[in-house]
């Protein structure tokens, strides 16, 4: 099977040829970059629409030059999430594409593509997933045939809260690689580590904030602290925020395998900070290469070629797209498995069994009898496994 992908939920304008005989990905990308400040909706849907049809025009060649006429088996596209008016311009070409072929459509989420494009890379079974990307922030696991939130963000993602403080600065978008770039300055010069700054650090439970410590940063250039100070500090607080529940998902669910997606993935500091905690923890690591890291259509085409071979396609007339798909709307047609909290726990920790997992769940029964007040004795209850 060969799959089209298109993505364009954001900056970048993509399309992609996935062979699934030959596990190879063809992509081809356009990214929008802003003359200042991060993405301005409108004109990244202006580059969308002058993007789009220049980046699958360049697919279809190269696919008809290698395998003919008939190279597409499928069409998949970013349904969501994302800004509306870059998804409506993908939704719309990925059908009149379907319609000109005559093959399936297949409606992807962006989130899971992250995912899935790591599993699929890293030949993991059951992996806890960290998408770390500019809008979104999401410790994901597999649970009863979709991918449940086991963690994320209260407010901002981790690249929208980095480039939060670049644009602060009047450094232009992305600002990430020129966070790690000051960074690594900072660390140079001070020839080790460096000192940190005091700035917050939440985490509850298994979510996380970024508001303030964006805040934060931007007070400390205004109060004259140098940048690569500021940036360092910055890296290394909301970097072990992302380690520290990625740790606690690995042990509460006791799995063994850690997959890390999204374009903040690119960061050498956070990929270090990651692949250390699971080597404390005798747990496997993986990061896939940059390219399908940042937004790509070949995370887009892996999947949905998947989602073909499980026939998960939608009618052209159901494929609107959805700005606001959460990753656990999903329905999971195209793997099965247990779920990741069977996984096996490290040595010296207790792996969770299926009532533990619904100790969020627990409900209040009334048992006659107790507590001498007459209105009977109050207790906790799990509801029984399935």
């Amino acid at each position: 099977m060969r799959v089209l992908g298109i993505e364009g939920t954001a900056w970048c304008a993509s399309a992609a040829l996935y062979d699934a005989e030959t596990d190879s990905v063809l992509i081809e990308s356009n990214p929008y970059e802003p003359d200042s400040g991060g993405i301005h909706p409108r004109e990244a849907a202006e580059h969308m629409s002058e993007a789009i049809p220049e980046v699958v025009d360049a697919i279809l060649t190269a696919a008809e030059d290698e395998h003919g006429p008939d190279a597409i088996d499928a069409v998949a596209f970013s349904k969501g999430p994302g800004l509306g008016p870059c998804l409506r311009t993908v939704g719309t070409a990925a059908r009149s594409l379907a319609g000109a072929l005559d093959v399936p459509l297949v409606g992807v989420n962006h989130m899971v593509a992250h995912l899935e494009i790591g599993r699929h890379r890293s030949g993991f079974e059951n992996p806890v997933c960290l998408n770390a990307s500019g809008a979104n922030a999401h410790l994901l696991g597999y649970h009863d045939g979709r991918y449940r939130v086991l963690g994320e963000t209260m407010d901002a993602g981790v690249g929208n809260a980095i480039d939060k403080f670049t644009r602060h600065v009047g450094w232009d978008h992305p600002g990430g690689p020129k966070v790690e770039a000051a960074a690594q300055r900072y660390v140079e010069a001070s020839d080790g580590p460096g000192d940190l700054l005091d700035l917050p650090y939440v985490v509850k439970g298994m979510d996380f904030s970024f508001s303030g410590i964006s805040s934060a940063a931007n007070d400390a250039s205004d109060d004259g602290v140098p940048v690569e100070e500021i940036c360092f500090s910055l890296q290394e607080h909301v970097f072990a925020m992302l380690t520290e529940v990625s740790e606690r998902a690995l042990s509460l669910t006791g799995a063994d395998e850690l997959v890390l997606g999204g374009g903040v993935a690119q960061n050498d500091r956070l990929r270090e900070m990651l692949a250390s905690m699971c080597e404390a923890r005798g747990a496997k690591f993986h990061a896939p290469e940059p390219r399908f890291l940042r937004d790509n259509a070949g995370m887009i085409a892996v999947l949905g070629a998947k989602m073909a071979k499980a026939g998960d396609t939608i009618p052209i007339a159901e494929s609107a797209i959805d700005p606001n798909f959460r990753p656990d709307q999903v329905p999971v047609t195209w793997r099965s498995g247990e779920s990741v909290a069977l996984g096996r726990a490290p040595e010296g920790e207790q792996a969770v069994t299926d009532a533990d997992r619904r100790g969020a769940e627990a409900t209040v029964e009334f048992v006659a009898g107790g507590g001498g007040s007459g209105d009977g004795e109050r207790r906790a209850a799990r509801p029984p496994a399935p």
